[in-house]
């Protein structure tokens, strides 16, 4: 095996050019650890934070915590994992490479009718739709649900895991194209983002919805409000749009007794328990065609800075991926 492997390096931050393709040293499995040769590697909103300053990390680094491959080496004290084995990962770091370790205790075993790509896919979007709908606001059958981006890589696999608890479902696009597979996925209505707290309500017959789950952030918080029923709830788990400014707390008040949470996916996997429950969930889902999971785009690894530019301008639906 080769002393060295290339891998997108940042040395600097900034727009998507930042992200260089670099020989650098093959990582080594540690204690506890596995050394996975990676088929793919999911690229994430987050790392366009990272790479642009708006989240500080030590420089330089190697994106990516999102991956799949297959186990080529195996660290002292791991007694689970074996060489050959397939693995995911949603807890990984530096994946934007052709190696990267990851620690046994967060690799997620991939069962056989799980494609690379889609194994790649389904860690981090799959089980953030999974903890948004059953731990961050637990969906009952029945309920009125407005999820944001219905196109997008979470927004998709909300959709259809909503439908299957037996919601009704409305979503927000911002194109045709968007709308069909919003549609497709199996949302009830969609709708565009211009006046949809007003589409909701009249939709809702003025009542509003349960929950709305929100990935967008800044541009949609204040519709995301006002769309809700009284003693509703509103999720915002991301910030595509970038982040919401303060806010006065009375407005939940003055809304009808609304709260409010902003989760993070870590907090949701926090012993190898919940990794287990919500990665067999999603992964048996995909594997019996329950879960129908979209790749949008596949870019060479040495092209991170167009997928970056493409998913920053929407121009991706579904889920991104890079490809070593």
């Amino acid at each position: 095996m080769s002393e060295n492997m290339k891998a997108i390096v940042v040395t600097e931050t900034g727009g998507p050019d930042v992200l260089r393709a670099a020989d650098v040293p093959m990582p080594l499995a540690g204690p506890g650890e596995l050394l996975i040769k990676v088929a793919a590697s999911g690229v994430n909103f987050i790392e366009t934070y990272q790479r642009s300053g708006h989240y500080a990390i030590d420089l330089p680094y190697t994106p990516g915590s999102e991956a799949a491959g297959s186990i080529v080496a195996v660290g002292d004290g791991v007694e689970d994992f074996a060489v050959g084995q397939r693995v995911a990962t949603a807890e990984g770091r530096s994946t934007y490479a052709e190696f990267t370790v990851v620690e046994a205790a967060k690799a997620l075993q991939v069962p056989d009718g799980v494609s690379d790509d889609v194994a790649a896919a389904l860690p981090l979007q799959g089980m953030t739709a999974h903890y948004l709908i059953n731990s961050s606001y637990h969906v009952e059958p029945g309920q009125t649900v407005l999820t944001h981006a219905g196109a997008g890589g979470v927004g998709l696999l909300l959709i259809q895991l909503l439908k299957d608890r037996g919601a009704r479902v409305i979503s927000t696009v911002s194109t045709d194209e968007k709308e069909a597979l919003a549609r497709g996925a199996g949302a009830d209505e969609v709708l565009r983002y211009d006046g949809f707290p007003e589409r909701v309500r009249a939709i809702t017959d003025g009542t509003g919805v349960d929950v709305v789950y929100d990935g967008v952030g800044k541009n949609t918080f204040d519709g995301s409000l006002r769309a809700l029923r009284l003693r509703g709830t509103l999720v915002l788990y991301g910030a595509a749009s970038g982040p919401v400014p303060p806010f006065d707390l009375q407005r939940l008040n003055a809304g009808g007794s609304l709260s409010i949470t902003r989760p993070k996916l870590g907090d949701f996997l926090q012993n190898p328990q919940e990794r287990r429950w919500r990665s067999e969930e999603v992964f048996t889902a995909a594997a019996t065609g329950k879960l129908e999971v979209r790749i949008g785009a596949r870019y060479p690894l040495a092209e991170a800075a167009q997928a970056h530019t493409d998913l920053q301008a929407r121009k991706t639906t579904g889920k991104v991926l890079l490809v070593p």
